[in-house]
């Protein structure tokens, strides 16, 4: 599934070309999937296709089309602080996303059939926390995986205000499915080959609204012999955050605005423009002949149209420098939240525990 759009030379290419076809509609969804590159999730060798608007596989990692994370991301109407459940959250891309969105005092939770993929989701969290430089750009909840099928979650598990599915969910899989959503959250799941966004309007009620014809690989169901009683997925707890964790969520927050006052005191903060590429016109030459004595001789004379032609290649190369599209800025500002707690005087451990021990 995908093909939607056009393949992009890098992640933001690719969110530019999203953004233009209106899979990307909100600046918030925007700025997550600009802060999180699509190619680290993709295993060395396959990187190269990480870009294109299509699904990938290799044997239990998957991604979705980004097309279809588009529309996820936006069906959702992520705010800060709601509860994420990510059904069949395979590499955790769209649950770190999600967490640069909900923030800090969110919760993000996903279930994962596979064991080896929860693992490579656990790297590739780690990964970003320590070496993303977009890390120290947001407020973060941070995923918590969980191996087990989700079809077998506890009964008397908690609820979420947003939930997403991603495997082809089973008619009589729906209701189970809509239990886990709380009164006024929203559902986001492929059924009978649509993506379909489902919000709870009360204790018993439901809409529905098909958001894109899909094509999801269906949920596994669990095997067992007769009388075998399932292994029940235990949901992660929800925990309060200890005041430890709470003070390094408002020091970094409150150093991240002074950063940001003063940059914008300072005109620190440029706008930094989407690049989009211009076809390039073809130069055209006419033959001609003269007289040179008594012989024809050929010559390339340019036309009046070349002339033409060539004014407009110049207004086209100078265009591509400094093209924007659509109606938001994209600002980019130097990363200085490091420095500012590395200046301040406290011990280093303390400093490191600010850094959430980044070495950069």
């Amino acid at each position: 599934m995908g093909g939607a759009v056009s393949a992009g030379e890098d992640n933001d290419d690719l969110i530019d070309n999203l953004k233009e076809a209106q899979y990307i509609r909100t600046d918030k969804v925007e700025q997550a999937f600009r802060a999180i590159d699509r190619g680290d999730y993709y295993l060395d060798g396959y990187r190269d296709n990480a870009y294109k608007d299509l699904a990938w596989k290799h044997g239990n990692i998957h991604l979705s089309a980004p097309c279809i994370y588009s529309e996820v991301m936006e069906a959702l109407k992520l705010q800060p602080g709601l509860s994420f459940l990510n059904l069949g959250s395979g590499t955790g891309y769209l649950s770190t996303m999600v967490g640069l969105i909900i923030g800090p005092f969110g919760v993000n939770h996903g279930v994962e059939l596979h064991t080896d993929v929860v693992e490579y989701a656990r790297e590739k969290l780690e990964d970003f926390i320590k070496n993303s430089d977009s890390f120290d750009k947001f407020e973060f909840c941070e995923p918590v995986f969980v191996v087990g099928n989700c079809l077998e979650i506890s009964a008397d598990s908690h609820q979420y205000d947003r939930i997403y599915c991603g495997a082809g969910v089973q008619k009589d899989h729906e209701n189970y499915m809509k239990v886990l959503l709380k009164i006024g959250g929203i559902l986001v799941m492929p059924i009978e080959d649509q993506l379909t966004q489902i919000t709870r309007t009360g204790q018993c009620s439901w809409e529905s609204k098909n958001i894109l014809a899909v094509s999801f690989a269906p949920l596994v169901q669990q095997s067992r012999a007769d009388g075998e009683k399932p292994d029940t997925v235990e949901l992660p707890s929800l925990t309060v955050r200890s005041l430890q964790d709470l003070s390094r969520v408002y020091i970094r927050r409150t150093l991240r605005d002074l950063d940001s006052e003063d940059s914008a005191g300072k005109e620190a903060v440029q706008r930094v423009p989407q690049k989009r590429k211009r076809r390039r016109c073809q130069r055209r030459r006419i033959n001609t002949y003269v007289f040179v004595g008594n012989q024809l001789i050929p010559q390339m004379v340019e036309s009046e149209e070349e002339e033409h032609v060539e004014e407009e290649q110049k207004e086209v190369e100078d265009e591509e420098e400094e093209r924007d599209i659509g109606d938001i800025e994209i600002l980019k500002q130097a990363n200085t939240l490091r420095d500012q707690i590395m200046a301040l005087p406290l011990p280093e451990s303390l400093k490191a525990y600010l850094l959430f021990y980044r070495e950069k």
